[in-house]
């Protein structure tokens, strides 16, 4: 029986790079069902991603052995390679102040199967959507922050993180600032969304100061999480038309669908290994 795994690399490009990964996936008897690659002409660095179905069960052998072939044309900088079965899901905890739409959101896409992770805990600054998390039987973890207590509530969530195994934290509207040291801790880990198009309205009340000015378009954006606020690479973003016609009140809801929408499409992408990191980019495989 084939077991399907999931590669992905990033290298300094040169030619050769497919043929080698293909030599490599062919040596454990691999076939390639689906592919995507990308040559980044301002990095100088080759992005793939390559679903492979194997006899053996083991990512090990395959990354080993692509490895090896990468080896005999000189890759030797190798930036990410990484194998993994299609079947392992990523454990992903989300972190939620007071506004629950995102977190209800992907709950149901979790749920029903529309998001290949497992969420082993739901993790929030206020007690306001525990109800929401015991609906769906995940344990809540309400870890309240004040000034004064903000790095020994960030000490109780990375104590979270290691003990849960956790490979991603998404920020579904965890309405406070991330220490440098939990961001670097979560460098290329986590994910926030933000309620516009970067760069935008900053502060209190954004969809109100979006009302006073009269815009036709709001949307959002996910992007990594970084010590520079609301600066990290954008993963996805989308968009929607407003007129003169709509209330603030109307914005909100949809500036809120949108963050809905954007973010689960996020969080997909990177269950799916399909976002690849270069410095301050990323690359986006559909």
């Amino acid at each position: 029986m084939s077991t399907q795994h999931i590669l992905t690399l990033i290298t300094p490009d040169q030619p050769g790079i497919v043929h080698a990964v293909s030599a490599g996936l062919l040596d454990v008897g691999g076939n390639i069902t689906e592919n995507a690659q990308f040559g980044d002409p301002g990095s100088q660095l080759f992005c793939l991603r390559t679903v492979v179905e194997t006899e053996t069960d083991r990512s090990a052998d395959v990354a080993s052995s692509v490895r090896s072939r990468l080896s005999e044309i000189g890759q030797s900088n190798i930036t990410r390679l990484r194998v993994r079965r299609s079947d392992d899901r990523p454990r992903v905890l989300i972190m939620v102040s007071k506004f629950d739409h995102c977190l209800v959101d992907l709950l149901y896409r979790w749920r029903n199967g529309l998001l290949n992770i497992e969420i082993p805990a739901v993790v929030s600054n206020h007690p306001d959507v525990a109800e929401v998390a015991e609906r769906y039987n995940i344990p809540f973890h309400h870890l309240p922050v004040t000034a004064a207590t903000k790095d020994e509530q960030e000490t109780q969530i990375l104590e979270l993180i290691n003990r849960e195994r956790i490979d991603l934290v998404v920020l579904a509207r965890y309405m406070q600032i991330l220490s440098d040291r939990l961001c670097q801790k979560l460098d290329g880990r986590a994910i926030n969304i933000h309620h516009s198009l970067l760069p935008g309205f900053k502060g209190a009340k954004p969809y109100h100061q979006a009302h006073a000015r009269g815009v036709k378009l709001v949307g959002a954006t996910a992007h990594f999480v970084t010590a520079d606020l609301d600066e990290g690479p954008i993963i996805e973003q989308d968009v929607a038309r407003v007129t003169h016609a709509h209330t603030a009140e109307q914005i909100v809801e949809l500036g809120q669908d949108t963050e809905r929408l954007v973010l689960a499409r996020a969080v997909r992408l990177w269950a799916e290994d399909r976002v690849l990191l270069i410095g301050d980019r990323t690359v986006v495989f559909p």
